[in-house]
Protein backbone atom coordinates (compact mmCIF):
# COMPACT_ATOMS: atom_id res chain seq x y z
CA UNK A 1 0.00 0.00 0.00
CA UNK A 2 3.05 2.24 0.92
CA UNK A 3 3.95 1.68 -2.49
CA UNK A 4 0.61 3.23 -4.13
CA UNK A 5 0.36 5.80 -2.06
CA UNK A 6 4.12 7.01 -3.38
CA UNK A 7 2.46 6.40 -7.08
CA UNK A 8 -0.41 8.96 -6.06
CA UNK A 9 2.07 11.32 -4.59
CA UNK A 10 3.94 11.27 -8.01
CA UNK A 11 0.72 12.37 -9.65
CA UNK A 12 -0.35 14.85 -7.55
CA UNK A 13 3.49 16.28 -8.17
CA UNK A 14 3.21 15.76 -11.82
CA UNK A 15 -0.51 17.20 -11.43
CA UNK A 16 1.10 20.96 -9.69
CA UNK A 17 3.75 20.53 -11.92
CA UNK A 18 1.44 20.96 -14.83
CA UNK A 19 0.00 23.90 -13.49
CA UNK A 20 3.37 25.63 -13.03
CA UNK A 21 3.91 24.81 -16.54
CA UNK A 22 0.71 26.50 -17.27
CA UNK A 23 1.60 29.84 -15.67
CA UNK A 24 4.96 29.86 -16.87
CA UNK A 25 3.62 29.51 -20.05
CA UNK A 26 1.41 32.35 -20.15
CA UNK A 27 3.74 34.65 -18.11
CA UNK A 28 6.47 33.52 -21.33
CA UNK A 29 3.66 34.72 -24.17
CA UNK A 30 2.77 37.77 -22.07
CA UNK A 31 5.91 39.20 -21.50
CA UNK A 32 6.56 38.93 -25.15
CA UNK A 33 9.59 36.25 -24.04
CA UNK A 34 7.82 33.34 -27.06
CA UNK A 35 10.48 34.07 -29.17
CA UNK A 36 13.05 34.52 -26.88
CA UNK A 37 15.53 31.75 -28.14
CA UNK A 38 14.67 31.94 -31.94
CA UNK A 39 15.32 28.14 -32.24
CA UNK A 40 14.12 24.71 -30.58
CA UNK A 41 15.10 22.70 -27.66
CA UNK A 42 18.38 25.17 -27.48
CA UNK A 43 18.63 28.63 -27.10
CA UNK A 44 20.96 30.27 -30.11
CA UNK A 45 22.51 26.84 -30.53
CA UNK A 46 23.24 26.88 -27.12
CA UNK A 47 22.00 23.97 -24.22
CA UNK A 48 21.46 27.41 -21.69
CA UNK A 49 20.97 30.97 -22.42
CA UNK A 50 23.69 32.66 -23.82
CA UNK A 51 25.68 35.32 -21.47
CA UNK A 52 28.97 35.76 -21.97
CA UNK A 53 30.48 38.21 -24.48
CA UNK A 54 31.95 35.33 -26.24
CA UNK A 55 28.68 33.40 -26.82
CA UNK A 56 26.78 36.32 -27.77
CA UNK A 57 28.60 36.95 -30.15
CA UNK A 58 28.45 33.46 -31.61
CA UNK A 59 24.72 33.87 -31.17
CA UNK A 60 24.51 37.15 -33.07
CA UNK A 61 26.54 36.07 -35.83
CA UNK A 62 24.24 32.97 -36.45
CA UNK A 63 20.64 34.54 -35.64
CA UNK A 64 21.58 37.83 -36.86
CA UNK A 65 17.60 38.67 -36.83
CA UNK A 66 17.04 38.06 -33.43
CA UNK A 67 19.35 40.02 -30.99
CA UNK A 68 19.52 38.45 -27.94
CA UNK A 69 17.73 39.97 -25.45
CA UNK A 70 18.61 37.44 -21.96
CA UNK A 71 15.88 38.18 -19.73
CA UNK A 72 12.79 36.71 -22.21
CA UNK A 73 15.53 33.78 -23.16
CA UNK A 74 15.35 32.89 -20.03
CA UNK A 75 11.71 33.09 -19.56
CA UNK A 76 11.41 31.12 -22.81
CA UNK A 77 14.60 29.04 -21.37
CA UNK A 78 12.67 27.92 -17.72
CA UNK A 79 9.35 27.62 -19.20
CA UNK A 80 11.45 24.79 -21.41
CA UNK A 81 13.15 23.27 -18.24
CA UNK A 82 10.19 22.94 -16.58
CA UNK A 83 7.83 21.57 -19.38
CA UNK A 84 10.43 19.07 -19.78
CA UNK A 85 10.79 18.12 -16.62
CA UNK A 86 7.27 17.16 -16.34
CA UNK A 87 7.75 15.51 -19.94
CA UNK A 88 10.00 12.86 -17.72
CA UNK A 89 7.58 12.82 -14.61
CA UNK A 90 4.71 11.65 -17.06
CA UNK A 91 6.32 9.32 -18.53
CA UNK A 92 7.50 7.82 -15.16
CA UNK A 93 3.97 7.39 -14.36
CA UNK A 94 3.15 5.69 -17.92
CA UNK A 95 5.83 3.00 -16.98
CA UNK A 96 4.83 2.68 -13.41
CA UNK A 97 1.19 2.37 -14.28
CA UNK A 98 1.81 -0.64 -16.68
CA UNK A 99 4.43 -2.41 -14.32
CA UNK A 100 1.48 -2.82 -11.31
CA UNK A 101 -1.83 -4.76 -12.32
CA UNK A 102 -4.47 -2.69 -11.09
CA UNK A 103 -3.53 0.87 -11.98
CA UNK A 104 -5.14 2.77 -14.59
CA UNK A 105 -2.99 2.27 -17.99
CA UNK A 106 -5.38 4.75 -20.50
CA UNK A 107 -4.96 8.01 -19.03
CA UNK A 108 -1.39 7.51 -18.63
CA UNK A 109 -0.58 6.94 -22.08
CA UNK A 110 -2.56 9.46 -22.95
CA UNK A 111 -0.87 11.77 -21.05
CA UNK A 112 2.39 10.43 -22.85
CA UNK A 113 0.83 11.31 -26.48
CA UNK A 114 -0.79 14.56 -25.48
CA UNK A 115 2.67 15.52 -24.03
CA UNK A 116 4.66 14.56 -27.06
CA UNK A 117 2.67 16.59 -29.41
CA UNK A 118 2.73 19.48 -26.91
CA UNK A 119 6.46 19.51 -27.41
CA UNK A 120 6.03 19.47 -30.95
CA UNK A 121 3.67 22.48 -30.66
CA UNK A 122 6.26 24.24 -28.79
CA UNK A 123 8.82 23.74 -31.02
CA UNK A 124 6.54 24.95 -33.89
CA UNK A 125 5.98 27.94 -31.93
CA UNK A 126 9.17 28.86 -32.37
CA UNK A 127 9.55 27.70 -35.75
CA UNK A 128 6.61 29.25 -36.90
CA UNK A 129 7.43 32.52 -35.49
CA UNK A 130 4.19 32.63 -32.97
CA UNK A 131 1.54 31.55 -35.71
CA UNK A 132 -1.81 32.42 -33.56
CA UNK A 133 -3.12 28.88 -34.41
CA UNK A 134 0.20 27.43 -32.98
CA UNK A 135 0.08 28.82 -30.07
CA UNK A 136 -3.47 29.19 -28.99
CA UNK A 137 -2.87 24.60 -29.57
CA UNK A 138 -0.04 25.01 -27.26
CA UNK A 139 -2.14 26.39 -24.68
CA UNK A 140 -4.95 23.92 -25.15
CA UNK A 141 -2.75 21.51 -25.29
CA UNK A 142 -1.35 22.62 -21.87
CA UNK A 143 -5.08 22.44 -20.46
CA UNK A 144 -5.69 18.80 -21.67
CA UNK A 145 -2.13 17.63 -19.62
CA UNK A 146 -3.39 19.38 -16.65
CA UNK A 147 -6.90 18.25 -17.04
CA UNK A 148 -5.59 14.37 -17.66
CA UNK A 149 -3.58 14.40 -14.95
CA UNK A 150 -6.54 16.01 -12.80
CA UNK A 151 -8.58 12.89 -13.26
CA UNK A 152 -5.79 10.55 -13.05
CA UNK A 153 -5.25 11.63 -9.61
CA UNK A 154 -9.08 11.21 -8.68
CA UNK A 155 -9.53 7.67 -10.20
CA UNK A 156 -6.12 6.56 -8.39
CA UNK A 157 -7.06 8.07 -5.48
CA UNK A 158 -10.54 6.25 -5.54
CA UNK A 159 -8.83 2.75 -6.35
CA UNK A 160 -6.50 3.12 -3.41
CA UNK A 161 -9.23 4.27 -0.89
CA UNK A 162 -11.29 1.33 -1.74
CA UNK A 163 -8.94 -1.05 -0.90
CA UNK A 164 -8.46 0.73 2.48
CA UNK A 165 -11.44 1.64 3.82
CA UNK A 166 -15.20 0.52 3.74
CA UNK A 167 -17.18 3.32 1.98
CA UNK A 168 -20.58 4.24 3.63
CA UNK A 169 -24.23 4.17 2.03
CA UNK A 170 -25.29 6.56 -1.09
CA UNK A 171 -29.06 5.35 -0.53
CA UNK A 172 -31.36 8.46 -0.55
CA UNK A 173 -29.36 10.46 -3.06
CA UNK A 174 -31.58 12.43 -4.91
CA UNK A 175 -31.87 11.29 -8.85
CA UNK A 176 -30.25 13.53 -11.51
CA UNK A 177 -32.07 13.58 -14.85
CA UNK A 178 -31.20 14.27 -18.20
CA UNK A 179 -31.57 17.82 -18.29
CA UNK A 180 -29.06 18.35 -15.79
CA UNK A 181 -26.68 16.17 -17.33
CA UNK A 182 -27.76 18.53 -20.86
CA UNK A 183 -26.44 21.46 -18.57
CA UNK A 184 -23.20 20.35 -17.34
CA UNK A 185 -22.39 19.29 -20.56
CA UNK A 186 -23.32 23.06 -21.93
CA UNK A 187 -21.35 24.33 -19.10
CA UNK A 188 -18.27 22.29 -19.49
CA UNK A 189 -18.42 23.03 -23.39
CA UNK A 190 -18.77 26.42 -22.86
CA UNK A 191 -15.93 27.11 -20.16
CA UNK A 192 -13.45 24.89 -23.10
CA UNK A 193 -14.35 27.04 -25.69
CA UNK A 194 -14.48 30.50 -23.81
CA UNK A 195 -10.52 29.04 -23.16
CA UNK A 196 -10.22 28.61 -26.78
CA UNK A 197 -11.35 32.05 -27.38
CA UNK A 198 -8.96 33.67 -24.74
CA UNK A 199 -6.00 32.25 -26.29
CA UNK A 200 -7.05 32.90 -29.92
CA UNK A 201 -7.57 36.56 -27.93
CA UNK A 202 -3.96 36.56 -26.82
CA UNK A 203 -2.24 34.88 -29.44
CA UNK A 204 -3.78 37.91 -32.04
CA UNK A 205 -3.05 40.53 -28.96
CA UNK A 206 -6.93 41.58 -29.16
CA UNK A 207 -7.06 41.84 -25.63
CA UNK A 208 -6.26 45.51 -25.19
CA UNK A 209 -8.83 46.79 -28.38
CA UNK A 210 -11.53 47.16 -25.89
CA UNK A 211 -10.83 48.77 -22.18
CA UNK A 212 -14.71 49.26 -21.62
CA UNK A 213 -17.55 47.27 -20.55
CA UNK A 214 -19.47 45.51 -20.91
CA UNK A 215 -18.43 44.53 -24.72
CA UNK A 216 -16.82 47.26 -26.22
CA UNK A 217 -16.21 51.12 -26.86
CA UNK A 218 -16.39 51.22 -30.56
CA UNK A 219 -19.08 49.73 -32.59
CA UNK A 220 -18.45 46.20 -32.59
CA UNK A 221 -21.20 44.75 -34.28
CA UNK A 222 -20.63 47.12 -37.40
CA UNK A 223 -17.27 45.59 -37.33
CA UNK A 224 -17.92 42.12 -36.71
CA UNK A 225 -15.78 39.92 -39.43
CA UNK A 226 -16.17 36.06 -39.04
CA UNK A 227 -12.72 36.20 -40.79
CA UNK A 228 -11.04 36.85 -37.42
CA UNK A 229 -11.34 33.29 -37.14
CA UNK A 230 -10.14 31.66 -39.61
CA UNK A 231 -7.38 28.97 -38.67
CA UNK A 232 -4.84 30.36 -41.16
CA UNK A 233 -3.70 33.63 -40.31
CA UNK A 234 -2.26 36.25 -43.35
CA UNK A 235 1.07 35.08 -44.09
CA UNK A 236 3.80 36.85 -42.87
CA UNK A 237 7.53 36.69 -41.59
CA UNK A 238 6.30 37.09 -38.36
CA UNK A 239 3.09 37.01 -36.18
CA UNK A 240 4.84 38.50 -33.34
CA UNK A 241 2.85 41.85 -32.04
CA UNK A 242 -0.22 40.25 -34.29
CA UNK A 243 -1.30 40.63 -38.10
CA UNK A 244 -4.91 41.06 -38.07
CA UNK A 245 -6.31 44.53 -38.66
CA UNK A 246 -7.98 46.32 -35.69
CA UNK A 247 -11.59 45.40 -36.95
CA UNK A 248 -11.03 41.70 -37.01
CA UNK A 249 -9.01 42.49 -33.26
CA UNK A 250 -12.71 44.16 -32.22
CA UNK A 251 -14.37 40.78 -33.24
CA UNK A 252 -12.69 38.59 -31.33
CA UNK A 253 -12.18 40.79 -28.15
CA UNK A 254 -16.13 41.48 -28.73
CA UNK A 255 -16.92 37.77 -29.01
CA UNK A 256 -14.27 37.03 -26.07
CA UNK A 257 -17.11 39.12 -23.81
CA UNK A 258 -19.60 37.32 -25.04
CA UNK A 259 -18.63 34.31 -24.42
CA UNK A 260 -17.99 35.26 -20.79
CA UNK A 261 -21.29 36.29 -19.84
CA UNK A 262 -22.46 32.83 -21.72
CA UNK A 263 -20.07 31.17 -19.23
CA UNK A 264 -21.47 32.98 -16.66
CA UNK A 265 -25.07 32.07 -17.23
CA UNK A 266 -24.66 28.48 -17.41
CA UNK A 267 -22.63 27.96 -14.85
CA UNK A 268 -24.64 30.15 -12.66
CA UNK A 269 -27.00 27.63 -13.26
CA UNK A 270 -24.97 24.27 -13.13
CA UNK A 271 -23.93 25.82 -9.49
CA UNK A 272 -27.75 26.08 -8.64
CA UNK A 273 -28.90 22.67 -10.26
CA UNK A 274 -26.44 20.47 -8.69
CA UNK A 275 -26.63 22.13 -4.77
CA UNK A 276 -29.04 19.74 -3.96
CA UNK A 277 -27.95 15.99 -6.07
CA UNK A 278 -24.41 17.06 -5.21
CA UNK A 279 -24.35 18.86 -2.42
CA UNK A 280 -23.49 22.96 -1.70
CA UNK A 281 -20.12 22.41 -1.57
CA UNK A 282 -20.16 21.87 -5.19
CA UNK A 283 -22.18 24.25 -6.05
CA UNK A 284 -19.75 26.82 -3.80
CA UNK A 285 -16.82 25.57 -5.73
CA UNK A 286 -18.52 26.42 -9.04
CA UNK A 287 -19.40 30.08 -7.67
CA UNK A 288 -16.31 30.94 -6.42
CA UNK A 289 -13.93 29.69 -9.43
CA UNK A 290 -16.67 31.76 -11.78
CA UNK A 291 -16.52 35.10 -9.14
CA UNK A 292 -12.61 34.53 -9.11
CA UNK A 293 -12.44 34.47 -12.78
CA UNK A 294 -15.06 37.12 -13.64
CA UNK A 295 -12.32 39.63 -11.17
CA UNK A 296 -9.65 39.21 -13.21
CA UNK A 297 -11.50 39.75 -16.31
CA UNK A 298 -12.65 42.92 -15.40
CA UNK A 299 -9.47 43.48 -13.75
CA UNK A 300 -7.51 43.25 -16.70
CA UNK A 301 -10.04 45.88 -18.62
CA UNK A 302 -9.69 48.65 -16.47
CA UNK A 303 -6.48 48.25 -15.39
CA UNK A 304 -4.79 47.85 -18.67
CA UNK A 305 -3.72 43.97 -18.71
CA UNK A 306 -0.88 44.27 -15.60
CA UNK A 307 0.85 41.20 -15.82
CA UNK A 308 0.36 39.28 -12.28
CA UNK A 309 -3.62 39.71 -12.75
CA UNK A 310 -2.81 38.71 -16.68
CA UNK A 311 -1.27 35.42 -15.89
CA UNK A 312 -3.61 34.91 -12.78
CA UNK A 313 -6.34 35.28 -15.30
CA UNK A 314 -5.15 31.86 -17.15
CA UNK A 315 -4.79 30.13 -13.94
CA UNK A 316 -8.31 31.17 -13.19
CA UNK A 317 -9.61 29.61 -16.38
CA UNK A 318 -7.83 26.46 -15.84
CA UNK A 319 -9.21 26.41 -12.38
CA UNK A 320 -12.98 26.83 -13.38
CA UNK A 321 -12.06 23.79 -15.97
CA UNK A 322 -11.26 21.66 -13.24
CA UNK A 323 -13.93 22.25 -10.93
CA UNK A 324 -16.57 22.07 -14.06
CA UNK A 325 -15.14 18.48 -15.12
CA UNK A 326 -15.75 17.29 -11.52
CA UNK A 327 -18.85 18.49 -11.57
CA UNK A 328 -19.58 16.88 -14.42
CA UNK A 329 -18.18 13.78 -13.51
CA UNK A 330 -20.05 13.93 -10.44
CA UNK A 331 -23.45 14.25 -12.25
CA UNK A 332 -22.96 11.47 -14.55
CA UNK A 333 -21.27 9.16 -11.64
CA UNK A 334 -24.05 9.05 -9.15
CA UNK A 335 -26.44 7.16 -11.32
CA UNK A 336 -24.26 4.63 -10.96
CA UNK A 337 -23.28 4.51 -7.67
CA UNK A 338 -24.18 0.76 -6.13
CA UNK A 339 -24.97 0.11 -2.44
CA UNK A 340 -22.77 0.81 -0.47
CA UNK A 341 -20.39 3.20 -2.56
CA UNK A 342 -19.58 6.54 -1.13
CA UNK A 343 -21.05 10.06 -2.43
CA UNK A 344 -19.66 12.74 -4.10
CA UNK A 345 -21.27 14.86 -1.57
CA UNK A 346 -20.51 13.67 1.26
CA UNK A 347 -17.18 12.81 0.80
CA UNK A 348 -15.31 14.91 -2.21
CA UNK A 349 -14.66 11.76 -3.97
CA UNK A 350 -15.81 10.45 -7.03
CA UNK A 351 -18.57 7.68 -6.31
CA UNK A 352 -17.50 4.03 -7.71
CA UNK A 353 -18.96 3.08 -10.59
Amino acid sequence: MEKEKRYLALIYGALLLSVIVVGLGAYTRLTEAGLGCPDWPGCYGFLTVPHSEEKIAKATEAFPHAPVEVHKAWNEMIHRYVAGTLGLVIAAIAVLAWRVPGRYRLLPTLLVGVVCFQAALGMWTVTMNLMPVVVMGHLLGGFTTVTLLFLLALMERRRIDSTIQQDGDAAGRPAIGGKLKALSLAALLAVVMQIALGGWTSANYAALVCTQLPVCEVDWVEKYDLDAFHPVSPENHTYQYGVLGFDQRVTIHATHRLGAMLVTALVLLLAVAVKKPLGSGVSWMLGAALALQITLGVTNVVAYLPLPVAVAHNLGGLLLLLVTVRTVLGVFSSQFVPSGASSFRDTGRLSHG
